[in-house]
């Protein structure tokens, strides 16, 4: 068969046109399912997540020591110490039914929960047992230090985690804090596969002379599940209009995928079959015939019944090249998530202000990503580590290594994704 002459389109110009032939916002509403939390990691959130409680819901010691009002040690010095009367010590997971005199202490460990009336924690090692209830102070704390107040973590009606959100493990964990063990997602998309050409044989066939095994559905199927989509494997179809119209009929009429990918559909010979398939199965029919893109320029791209369609080169870097390209982004969109971080791993940006280090140790920093003028920043994301909500802000971490001693704004960094 000859081979029908085609025009390239520029790929930005083919990812318009795609997504401007789907009804996405359509797909997306009828695409939602309630999930535990315990299996919501890397899915799409579907609605926003609002905290209905505040976090930690108490005023938490964040260090082993004693409570007291800060007010107390104030003036306090090695060579001017101060005295403390010691009334209790705090059971952990109780709540003290107690307040605090001025001049007494409660011991505490980390995670306690402050009595009434006190506001600080000063650390067991600026302490001196002088009896078993009196105790000498040799630095004074301000109010509120190694406490983490009622408020600090989480607020009531605070947005936690917004619609389009890809869940990680730090957001699984401020779900468990809040008490919230299902959570509202888009459902994973499926995808069909379909590898065409009579000259390809199942893997657990011996090939014959010319004969090659199917070596594109395994790694579209894997790069699919790397995706977080579901591949749906289609088998192995001859060059013959009929057979290839019968299966994508079949998929469509079963509402079997959400897209479906044509392996080796635009190959020389079987190309003008698939052209005719699909401009035959429904509107708009083909969008795209060939890309500016190499390896992969023969590419055809469709949408049938508002479902995507991909005729992709037989060859199997042709293959993965296009799927990197635009199916990657195309499960995206079906997901519900805006791709432009979804799969990196590392990031490159420009730290947005001075961060300070102690040298001598490797310190990891959480950062917020931000885009500005095509150009990546990282923002500082500071708090106290127990915190879990610090880790829900920030994007990823900068590493800052043993001997530097901080970093200066404008330092260009990689930011680890989380």
């Amino acid at each position: 068969m000859s081979e029908t002459p085609f025009d390239v389109t520029t790929p930005d110009k083919a990812i318009f046109l795609l997504r401007n032939s789907l009804n996405l916002a359509l797909h997306l509403q009828n695409s939602r399912e309630s999930v535990e939390i315990r299996n919501a990691l890397n899915r799409i959130l579907s609605k926003n997540i609002v905290s209905h409680i505040n976090l930690p819901g108490f005023n938490r010691s964040t260090m082993d020591g004693y409570a007291i009002k800060a007010e107390d040690s104030f003036g306090t010095t090695d060579s001017l110490p101060t005295y403390f009367e010691v009334v209790e010590e705090i059971s952990m997971g109780s709540k003290p039914g107690f307040e605090l005199n001025p001049g007494e202490a409660a011991k505490i460990s980390t995670g306690g929960m402050l009595p009434e009336s006190s506001n600080a924690v000063i650390m067991l090692e600026y302490v001196e047992q002088i009896s078993k209830t009196s105790i000498e102070v040799r630095k004074s704390v301000a109010p509120w230090e190694n406490v983490v107040r009622k408020d600090e973590d989480l607020k009531m009606g605070k947005t936690i985690l917004t619609k389009g959100h890809r869940i990680r493990p730090q957001d699984i964990g401020i779900l468990a804090g809040i008490g919230k063990l299902t959570v509202e997602v888009y459902k994973k998309p499926k995808v069909a596969i379909i590898s065409t050409g009579n000259e390809i044989v199942p893997v657990d066939e011996l090939p014959g002379l010319g004969q090659v095994r199917d070596v594109n559905s395994y790694t579209l199927g894997a790069r699919l599940l790397e995706t977080y989509a579901i591949p749906k494997y289609k088998g192995i179809v001859k060059d013959d209009k009929y057979l290839l119209e019968s299966k994508i009929k079949e998929i469509l009429q079963k509402k079997e995928a959400d897209a479906i990918l044509i392996s080796g559909g635009s190959s020389v010979g079987s190309r003008d079959i698939t052209l005719e398939v699909l401009n035959n199965l429904g509107n708009p029919g083909i969008l795209v015939h060939g890309v500016s893109v190499k390896p992969g320029k023969p590419t055809i791209i469709a949408v049938v019944n508002d479902i995507p369609i991909f005729g992709l080169p037989g060859h199997p870097v042709s293959a993965m090249v296009i799927f990197e390209v635009f199916i990657k982004d195309l499960i995206g969109w079906l997901e519900g998530h805006n791709v432009e971080l979804s799969f990196n791993k590392e990031i490159e940006a420009e730290i947005d202000s001075n961060i300070a280090s102690a040298s001598g140790r490797e310190e990891y920093i959480r950062v917020l990503l931000y885009k500005k003028e095509e150009k990546y920043f990282a923002k500082p994301v500071l708090g106290k580590s127990g915190l879990i909500s610090n880790m829900v802000l920030a994007s990823g971490f900068v590493k800052i290594g043993l001997n530097v001693e901080g970093l200066d704004k404008g330092t260009k960094v990689k930011v680890k994704l989380f």
